[in-house]
Formats: structure tokens, sequence, C-alpha cells
């Protein structure tokens, strides 16, 4: 019997430690032997790339403009690395995805959630992860771990950071995302992960 893929996701505000958490995720994914694929949005294709520059390395853009190219790189993100991973049983673990766009595009920039994940739903085929786990940092104490210079959705002030936080949380109740914190040593937080995540397996 074919071994089945799992997608899961890993979301919050900018420095929560996604990055940090997706690393330790893969490293015991690969102690029990199974395929991982980790990749994360913007920017996981070549097309994804530049659409990243477009999204992030600016001074201002129009917050359609904003919701409509992230929706982009999400098609070609699940068509040229999510699906193909899923098919073939490996376990896919993303920096971001469709949560990313309710809470940033949806909430924080006025958009509403409802049109964002319309719009969203579209662009992915209706592909949804089997698990979300938000990273709870607040958003102080987030913007204070980030190191090297800042993208332009960084430069946010903290107010934005502050909604993008409290429509996570307020999400994770809608959506049924498994909510950790953040706040707590690296460790503890890769095992509350692991402790949502294993079932899946």
């Amino acid at each position: 019997m074919a071994t089945k893929g799992v997608f899961v996701v890993l979301e919050g505000g900018d420095g929560c430690g996604k990055s940090t958490q997706v690393k330790r995720m893969v490293s015991r994914l690969g102690d029990l032997g199974r395929e991982v694929v980790a990749t994360r949005e913007p920017g996981a294709t070549e097309n994804g790339a530049a659409i990243r520059l477009l999204v992030l390395g600016g001074d201002h853009l129009d917050p359609r403009a904003e919701a409509l190219l992230i929706a982009a790189d999400r098609a070609e993100h699940v068509a040229e690395v999510i699906r193909p991973a899923l098919e073939r049983g490996a376990v896919v673990v993303s920096d971001r995805y469709i949560p990313s766009s309710l809470a940033y595009q949806g909430v924080a920039r006025g958009l509403g959630v409802d049109e964002i994940a319309r719009l969203s739903d579209w662009a992915t085929g209706g592909l949804a992860p089997d698990i979300v786990i938000v990273l709870d940092v607040p958003a102080r104490e987030a913007a204070g771990r980030r190191a090297g210079p800042e993208d332009r959705m960084e430069r946010e002030p903290d107010s934005f950071r502050e909604v993008v936080n409290q429509a996570y949380r307020d999400l994770a109740v809608r959506f049924g995302w498994t909510v950790v914190d953040g706040s707590a040593p690296v460790e503890e937080v890769a095992d509350q992960i692991w402790a949502a995540v294993r079932p899946l397996l």
C-alpha cells in the first residue's frame, strides 16, 4: 500500500520561529525514513522567486495587487512542488500557505477573509493542509529576533504586526488551527509541534 502524503503548514508573524521549527521537523521526519519536502511561500519556484521580489522587495504595493501576486505564487507552488510531492507519498512542510493570506491580506490589509479564502481556494484547486500550526509570539519580541535587512512586510509597524497576530488567533478558532506558544524554548516548541504532527504520519 502506498504511503499517504501529509501536508503540514507552519504559520505566524514574521520572526516567530517558523524557519527554525521547519528544520527541526524535517530532521525528525527524516529519522522516521519519510521523504520530506521543506518549502516556503512566497518564492519556492523559479517564477515564485520573481514574484517574491515584487511582493517583498519594494516600498509600496496596492493590497489587491499584493493578494493577487501571492495567489499566483501559490498556484505555481502547488502545481510544481506540493501536489507532486504529496502524490509521491512525501511529507510536505511549508513555511506559510493560505493562512498567511487570510491573516495578512484578509484581515490586516482589510480585503476580507472570505474574499481571500475564495481566491486562495481557486489558486490551489482546493488543496488544504492536513494541519496548520501557528506559532504565537508577541510582535515586539518577534521583531527583536530578526537579523539582517528587513523586507517590505517586516518594515510594517508594530501595530500592523499586532493585528496580524490577533488575526491568527481569531482565525485559528474559526478554522481549527493548532496554536503553539512560540515564546517557549526552541526544543519545547519543537516537541509541541511534533506531538500535533506525529498522529498524522
